[in-house]
């Protein structure tokens, strides 16, 4: 059999709308409304304002070697998460139409990444963040001719990494600190040879640990 991303990047070639298996998902046609699976992990933390509404990009390009995911780096003048690996995303505006369109508006300003080179698949779960955010992901098959134009002013890098090694629960390391009057997991991926210089943890972790429940349990159902 081979790999997970050799096989999805295969799957992607014929059609990138069915590149990942059933149910991996939640369906475009309505962004999940549940609470964020991470609350109660958080819930001490979070203020008494209600939270805000963000999306993020999570973005899956076909290469030669398998599907890569695209990630970036944030700048360190950003007021929220300066300097850390992200992908692409912030708050839904007014004038967006939900969080797809706020997705894709974002990987557009921040990473020049053109929407006729993005088929968005589906949601995965929403997670809250101890900012204060409520983060809709949203999963795209991004075209492998894209090639990034970073803003200078929001990001420094953008960078690519090997879905296998993210899926792999090896690679995935709970950190555990003390932090008011409690005990918490920080979720850490091991470095990545691809970007041995890049710390993958918190939330972006987070996101790529459902992102690989979701797969493991839609797999299994298939079976």
């Amino acid at each position: 059999m081979p790999p997970l991303s050799s096989a999805l990047a295969a799957a992607a070639a014929l059609d990138p709308t069915t590149m990942l298996p059933p149910g991996a998902l939640h369906p475009l046609r309505i962004a999940p409304t549940h609470a964020p699976w991470n609350y109660e992990e958080l819930a001490d933390l979070l203020a008494d304002a209600p939270v805000v509404e963000a999306a993020v990009l999570v973005g899956l390009v076909p290469r030669a070697s398998g599907l890569q995911v695209l990630l970036t780096q944030r700048t360190d003048r950003l007021r929220h998460h300066a300097g850390q690996v992200s992908f692409p995303g912030g708050r839904i505006d007014r004038d967006d139409d939900g969080p797809v369109a706020a997705a894709l508006r974002e990987a557009e300003e921040e990473i020049g990444l053109a929407r006729a080179q993005t088929t968005p698949l589906g949601f995965l779960d929403p997670l809250v963040t101890i900012t204060g955010f409520r983060v809709m992901p949203v999963v795209a098959y991004i075209a492998p001719e894209f090639v990034a134009a970073p803003n200078p002013d929001e990001v420094a890098d953008v960078f690519e990494v090997d879905l296998d090694f993210l899926m792999h629960p090896e690679h995935l390391e709970r950190i555990p600190l003390d932090y008011r009057g409690r005990r918490r997991d920080v979720l850490q991926f091991r470095h990545a040879p691809q970007a041995p210089d890049k710390r993958i943890w918190g939330v972006t972790a987070a996101i790529l640990f459902n992102l690989r429940e979701r797969l493991a349990r839609a797999a299994e159902a298939t079976r």
